[in-house]
């Protein structure tokens, strides 16, 4: 064979080679949760979102680097795989502000949001988060005091945690950023420390039952003490209405009493003398006489009256 000839054979070799590297580079694929970059000679040119066939540059001119688009979970404290929960209590020990010792996991809920600076700012992105979810973890613990970390201060801790977090992701500048944190577990070294403060915990919620109790007793003697209180002054209002009413029409009476006597001085004095005498003695019998001073003259009318009852209701028996 001529040396002609082999190199014929191998410039179609090389051109076939490069044709077939070029036609199965030259084209790519995404997913509905994936993100691409394109690298020109190891440059980021363009991100690419949109899923379905694409084309490019065959290698080694243009490379394609996936990232996924979709919501992250990173584990810190612990790691979960088929249902099973492995600890690693090394991780999770830390300090309170009022210096006890508990252990804490947490998981982050996180996202590349700029794929060039998650691919090109950091070697290792997530190593990264891990360090500073560790160390924003640790910072909001040790500020906080050992009730509010087992109990009712878990949603606080998680927001101060996710604060952090994000200003420490804002300044690394990896193209992550930090949609949700939520606290795991959160518990004490031991047994022993653990059934203590079980105690303190069910002692605080039964001082807090009793005082609500004792807060809903004071509100309902409150509301009835309210009541009663309203009760009277409508009965007052109601008495001091009816004495005003009552003195209007005395003070009518009387000045009705006052225009007759002005007109009539004598007669409106004894008819009032009369009828004070009615009011005071109900039962007397009232006789009016006429006494000059010398003799006094009396006339029986009232036991006549009474003897000529009995002979008229004797004739009308006898007309029967």
């Amino acid at each position: 064979m001529s040396l002609k000839r082999i190199y014929s054979v191998i410039g179609m070799a090389v051109a076939g080679i490069v044709l077939t590297v070029s036609l199965f580079t030259s084209w790519y694929t995404l997913g509905e949760s994936d993100q691409a970059v394109i690298l020109t000679f190891g440059k980021a040119e363009d991100t690419v979102t949109e899923p379905g066939l694409h084309f490019k540059l065959p290698w080694p001119i243009q490379n394609v680097e996936k990232l996924a688009r979709e919501t992250m979970s990173l584990e810190f404290g612990y790691k979960e795989e088929n249902g099973k929960k492995e600890k690693f209590s090394d991780e999770t020990k830390m300090i309170t502000g009022d210096e006890n010792i508990v252990y804490a996991d947490l998981v982050v809920q996180w996202k590349i949001t700029d794929p060039k600076k998650y691919l090109f700012h950091s070697e290792n992105p997530k190593e990264v988060l891990y360090d500073a979810t560790s160390a924003s973890l640790r910072s909001t613990i040790g500020s906080s005091k050992i009730d509010d970390a087992l109990t009712s201060g878990k949603a606080e801790i998680e927001g101060s945690v996710r604060e952090l977090l994000t200003s420490l992701m804002d300044k690394y500048d990896i193209g992550i950023s930090i949609l949700a944190v939520k606290l795991k577990d959160v518990e004490l070294p031991n047994k022993e420390v653990r059934s203590a403060f079980t105690a303190v915990t069910d002692a605080r919620e039964t001082m807090n039952t009793k005082m609500n109790e004792a807060k809903k007793y004071e509100n309902q003697r409150l509301n009835e003490a309210e009541g009663e209180r309203a009760a009277i002054m409508h009965k007052a209002e109601g008495e001091k209405a009816a004495r005003l009413e009552t003195a209007r029409g005395d003070v009518a009476v009387f000045n009705k009493l006052y225009e007759q006597y002005k007109s009539s001085p004598e007669v409106t004095r004894e008819r009032l003398t009369i009828e004070t005498l009615e009011q005071v003695l109900p039962g007397a019998e009232i006789y009016i006489m006429n006494d000059d001073g010398s003799t006094m003259k009396y006339f029986p009318i009232r036991p006549l009256e009474k003897e000529q009852q009995p002979k008229k209701s004797d004739e009308s028996k006898g007309d029967e």
